[in-house]
């Protein structure tokens, strides 16, 4: 079996560890790798609203079953 190759995002995840930073830089690099996500994840959802014409009411429906 082949072993996969880490990403980019992996490796400088690796380097960043290699320092042994301390409990509270980890913390705060989740934090900023979280919102990052999260921004990135409410454009995607803003974009596929306003290219297919999704309303307020059908995100609300699709929540709430």
């Amino acid at each position: 079996m082949q072993g996969q190759k880490l990403s980019a995002l992996q490796l400088e995840l690796l380097n960043v560890y290699s320092f042994q930073p301390k409990e509270e830089d980890l913390l705060a690099i989740k934090k900023m790798l979280a919102q990052y996500f999260s921004d990135k994840l409410q454009k995607n959802i803003q974009k596929a609203v306003d290219d297919k014409g999704i309303t307020e009411k059908d995100l609300d429906k699709w929540l709430n079953g």
